[in-house]
């Protein structure tokens, strides 16, 4: 069972449901442990600082990573429940593997840009100063605004170096995701003009060469969003964004990146 955690840069101890403070839990003899592992993806090293957490009850061990997820509406989990975005159900996935994350910190919110993550960011003080684990979605409503991919260009290239700061400065800790193409979406059959997919390409070859340039993994999303074209399952209620099982295929998708690479 997970108890506490413990964050080598901003020390607390937390239990379930609390963030901030120190919480005394009868019984048990936290050991922190610095340790790393590493594995190779991407042709990258992918170090990870570890934990230790000891329940002296079960005698048991567990490692405790942070996640902090940054985007807009896919990440928040637009139509979905809590439980059913695509950081939370990867959490619970990576559990099979032995492999703990706490609850994600999410920092997104329906229709932001790259203008209002990055404004969004400023008053926002993260429950810590380094993660684990970072990943970055972000994109579509710059897109569907009709903003330049000039101005994309120079927004997602400052949110990824700080994306790679709130990951310790270690960019292999940073994972970014294409953007989806909502083009299947029975919202934008709709909407006048076409070429949703060709515009969604190309902010994608933004993200992904400045992923590239920066050297932090890169997950492509893309491919699978458009089979939501041919199954409405995939597609969530409003007509507009993916569905909870949509989001499990994502989470599918991060885990392997992670598991794969810590093997």
């Amino acid at each position: 069972m997970r108890i506490a955690k413990y964050n080598f840069i901003n020390p607390v101890f937390s239990a379930y449901g609390g963030k901030g403070g120190i919480v005394l839990l009868a019984g048990l003899s936290f050991l922190l442990l610095a340790g790393m592992k590493a594995f190779s993806g991407d042709k990258k090293k992918w170090m990870m600082i570890q934990y230790t957490v000891t329940d002296t009850g079960g005698g048991k061990e567990l490692l405790i990573y942070n996640w902090l997820a940054l985007g807009d509406s896919y990440t928040i989990g637009e139509s979905v429940n809590e439980n059913e975005r695509y950081p939370v159900q990867a959490v619970r996935l990576l559990e099979k593997y032995n492999i703990h994350y706490d609850e994600p910190e999410i920092i997104a919110r329906t229709g932001w840009t790259t203008s209002d993550l990055l404004n969004g960011m400023k008053p926002k003080k993260t429950a810590f100063q380094q993660y684990d684990l970072v990943t970055l979605l972000i994109g579509v409503n710059n897109q569907f605004q009709g903003r330049s991919q000039s101005e994309y260009k120079e927004e997602f290239l400052a949110l990824l170096k700080r994306s790679i700061q709130l990951a310790g400065n270690r960019p292999s800790h940073v994972i970014v995701l294409s953007i989806p193409d909502y083009g299947v979406t029975p919202f934008a059959r709709n909407l006048p003009g076409g070429g949703i997919a060709k515009e969604i390409d190309s902010f994608n070859r933004i993200n992904k060469e400045a992923s590239k340039n920066e050297q932090v993994n890169y997950l492509d999303i893309t491919e699978e969003s458009r089979k939501a074209g041919s199954d409405p399952s995939l597609i969530a209620g409003d007509g507009l964004h993916f569905s909870g099982k949509e989001y499990a295929i994502w989470a599918q998708m991060l885990v392997t990146l992670i598991h794969e690479g810590i093997k």
